[in-house]
């Protein structure tokens, strides 16, 4: 087993513990094996879940490659309490549900006629050739049931050097799919921010070709790149982060990561914060964005609060101060830290103390309770209906404004002058 530093102690569970030990994927990989010899190799585990095994993180997808077509694999498992979704079975992926675990199993293959999109497939039966399509040397581990490592990339060392290389020639792994420009940068921050001057070049001829990917997949692609704990490491690779630049013009405002950057010790940095940062000014800039990567509904409504209460709090002295509380009430906790920080990266007249005062008034912050409902209204004669909703709103929207206090006259006087 290698011993990588990457994180102790899930290093350390991942050796008492190894996944690929678990019940439910030994019986998986028996039913697969079945009649089949048993010297003969059927399936392993690849990609994700080796190299997080390997580097001491926490797995959380599992992938698997066998020699079986995807009609032997839902044949075998036929009377399991496995579920089997066609997910991609026209390039040899099914999905294996279990009430613990979601396992991709796909046929060994290589890619033919490639698009940069899309690849026609033949499948195969040799395990070196199906390594030979993926994208990089630490995505080429295979693990078989009894963790026995099969590594033809070499990609092993790799990982234990924590350098990212393409398999064979950059240009051609490039051509043969452009998303895995993003996905580069996104395993180039995780483990190395090194570039050789070749790869360099091939990503830089190929850049136009990221325009043949939907967008649905490069905003997948870098919301993953935003949640990384070590996004902010971008900065200290100018080629990365230029690259970054040409991809995603949007983002305009990537120097206001500096002031990001002497904040992260204290916070935990998420897509929300990061999306914000990078694309809220006065001129709707986050709502091209979110147009143009069809941007899920949550997330679009998230930057949309943001960029109202960014205006409302840069125009109101109180915002932080003498209303925290109110506002605290009305958005929720994480969304003014949130705001916080982007009014702290916008705004390079607040000093990073007033910025951690704040911070901490809401963290530390008790936000009242509105005892009364519409039940109380009803118990002091109100009926149901849409006049007892106006009442409780007006009853909260005083309580609000004087300092989360009202009095049961002035509760008494506004069911009555109803």
């Amino acid at each position: 087993m290698l011993n990588f530093k990457f994180n102790f102690f899930q290093n350390l569970k991942n050796a008492i513990f190894p996944f690929y030990k678990n019940k439910e994927l030994q019986f998986l990989f028996k039913k697969l094996q079945s009649d089949l010899p048993k010297e003969k190799v059927v399936s392993r585990f690849v990609g994700g879940c080796v190299r997080k095994h390997l580097s001491g993180e926490e797995i959380d997808d599992i992938d698997m490659a066998t020699i079986l077509k995807t009609d032997e694999v839902k044949n075998r498992l036929k009377n399991t309490y496995f579920k089997v979704l066609d997910t991609g079975t026209k390039h040899g992926t099914v999905t294996v549900i279990s009430d613990n675990f979601r396992v991709e199993i796909t046929t060994l293959r290589q890619d033919h006629r490639t698009d940069g999109r899309h690849a026609e497939v033949k499948y195969i039966d040799d395990w070196k050739l199906d390594s030979e399509r993926r994208d990089f040397t630490i995505n080429a581990i295979y693990l078989d049931r009894n963790g026995k490592i099969f590594d033809p990339q070499m990609g092993t060392i790799d990982l234990k050097n924590k350098n990212v290389k393409f398999i064979g020639d950059p240009q051609k792994r490039i051509e043969e799919d452009y998303l895995r420009i993003i996905r580069f940068i996104r395993f180039k921050i995780m483990y190395d921010l090194k570039l050789e001057t070749t790869t360099i070049a091939a990503i830089k001829q190929n850049l136009d070709g990221i325009k043949k990917i939907s967008k649905e997949r490069i905003l997948l692609e870098l919301l993953k790149i935003l949640e990384l704990k070590s996004f902010l490491k971008i900065y200290e690779n100018y080629h990365l982060l230029e690259i970054f630049k040409i991809i995603f013009p949007e983002f305009i405002y990537l120097d206001r990561l500096k002031r990001v950057k002497e904040i992260n010790r204290n916070l935990q940095l998420n897509k929300d914060i990061l999306l914000s940062v990078l694309l809220i000014d006065e001129k709707d800039n986050h709502e091209y964005f979110a147009h143009k990567y069809n941007v899920p509904n949550k997330l679009k409504l998230s930057l949309e609060k943001l960029a109202k209460n960014l205006n409302l709090a840069q125009n109101n002295k109180d915002f932080f101060y003498k209303d925290l509380l109110k506002n605290i009430y009305l958005n929720g906790k994480n969304h003014l830290i949130t705001l916080n920080i982007l009014n702290y990266a916008c705004n390079l007249k607040i000093k990073l103390q007033e910025f951690k005062n704040i911070l901490n008034k809401i963290l530390n912050s008790k936000i009242p309770k509105l005892d009364i409902n519409g039940e109380y209204l009803k118990q002091n004669g109100m009926e149901e209906g849409e006049d007892l909703g106006k009442v409780l709103n007006k009853i909260e929207e005083e309580w609000l404004n004087n300092g989360f206090k009202i009095s049961k006259d002035r509760i008494k006087k506004l069911i009555e002058g109803n």
